[in-house]
């Protein structure tokens, strides 16, 4: 019974997180439905590189920070992850750009 209650719980979990990634891409994308290929790409490309990987940087850092802060030992690989995170976070357009040149 406990494992039947468990399975159910990870699949409930699962489909959760797959509704809210899908419900964050309709909001973050709406304009998709009535767009060409190429175009719904540079779109996801601009929300990805524009607005969502630099949020999710600083919450990296603010993660980081309160690790340091509350003296957790592993404070300074957190804050490591967090700079790296934030070098390509802030950095995804011109790493884009970068090797989109490179291919063509």
């Amino acid at each position: 019974m406990k494992a039947f209650i468990a399975k159910n719980q990870s699949t409930l979990k699962n489909a959760l997180l797959f509704g809210g990634v899908l419900t964050l891409a309709m909001l973050v994308t709406p304009d998709l439905a009535h767009a060409s290929l190429e175009s719904s790409l540079l779109g996801i490309k601009s929300k990805l590189t524009g607005i969502i990987l630099p949020v999710l940087s600083v919450i990296g850092i603010a993660i980081a920070a309160v690790s340091f802060f509350t003296g957790n030992p592993n404070a300074k690989t957190h804050i490591l992850y967090a700079v790296l995170g934030c070098i390509f976070g802030f950095g995804a357009q011109a790493i884009v750009d970068f090797i989109s040149q490179t291919v063509n």
